[in-house]
């Protein structure tokens, strides 16, 4: 038990919820996710399992793909129909034509201000809980990364988008912005998410019907989900040293500063950083964790 589940999350159910639904089927083994998914949401919500879950960062740094629907002429708290829903007054009408104008401000390095039903912490307070309370909630705005929006459809006052951008945007909040920016106001109808990285949604299984078996089957190795970085086959006997905390140089040169070592069995011993020129060292370390396994012991 030890990698990633490529889970497509169905509407109305929780990230946490999909996380319960693996963790029941494969406890003790610890289980986590790579990027919270809103309730309204659906599609790829990639799980760690396992040891897997100290590489969930890596994951949740990954390029992804949403497919989002929009209404114009609204506003609501939480930016999406699931809040208190007012219409805007005065609000312009909008043309297709209008809406394509104004997609290329958005395509880029942006700031964006995130919703306050969110997870994100002010205060050591989580910004939706203080929302829910009626307290004032003021986030700042923070830089993302936006690589490409299409639109898949327009039949006023809805429209369809599809977004690629990088780690922590918020998908309500770009709807929320384009229809400011128009003059309208939009709030998000629904969400999917096709892929991170490499997960793609036809690929994901569904939580309702999970079996242990089924996760065995489906269970994604840690080094097959984190192809962005360079692999490095070493001895067999590297785990015990790099379980030992020794550094290690490749004969030959690696192409990053970081590379998952690998040894003969396939196994992912460690992430390795470099530390000086040539030299690299456990930086993330999993060869504790197969060792155990080969003596018996199960951490």
């Amino acid at each position: 038990m030890f990698g990633f589940l490529n889970i497509n999350k169905p509407v109305d159910w929780t990230s946490r919820a999909a996380v319960n639904a693996v963790q029941k089927r494969v406890w003790p083994s610890r289980v986590g996710h790579a990027g919270t998914l809103d309730p309204l949401a659906t599609g790829v919500l990639v799980v760690a399992v396992g040891p897997a879950t100290r590489l969930a960062k890596y994951v949740q740094a990954m390029p992804k793909t949403y497919v989002a629907q929009f209404r114009l002429g609204l506003e609501s708290d939480t930016e999406d129909v699931l809040g208190d829903i007012v219409d805007v007054a005065d609000a312009k009408p909008v043309s297709a034509n209008q809406l394509t104008a104004v997609l290329p401000e958005f395509v880029g390095t942006i700031m964006q201000v995130p919703p306050k039903f969110s997870a994100l912490k002010v205060k050591g307070k989580r910004a939706y809980e203080l929302a829910r309370k009626g307290n004032e909630v003021k986030l700042a705005a923070r830089q993302i990364e936006i690589y490409k929006i299409k639109l898949n459809r327009f039949e006023y006052p809805d429209f369809q988008i599809t977004i690629d951008c990088g780690s922590g945007t918020y998908v309500r909040s770009l709807g929320r912005d384009l229809g400011r920016k128009l003059g309208s106001g939009a709030i998000m109808t629904g969400l999917a998410r096709t892929a991170v990285g490499q997960f793609e949604v036809d690929a994901g299984i569904s939580p309702d019907d999970l079996t242990l078996e089924q996760i065995q089957a489906q269970l994604i190795s840690p080094q097959n989900g984190l192809p962005r970085f360079p692999r490095v086959y070493v001895p067999d006997d590297q785990a015990e040293k790099f379980a030992n905390g020794h550094s290690w140089s490749p004969l030959t040169p690696l192409p990053s500063d970081e590379a998952l070592a690998i040894d003969p069995s396939g196994r992912l011993l460690t992430i390795l950083r470099q530390r000086s020129p040539g030299l690299f060292t456990p930086a993330i370390n999993f060869s504790h964790y197969w060792l155990n396994n080969a003596r018996g012991n199960h951490p």
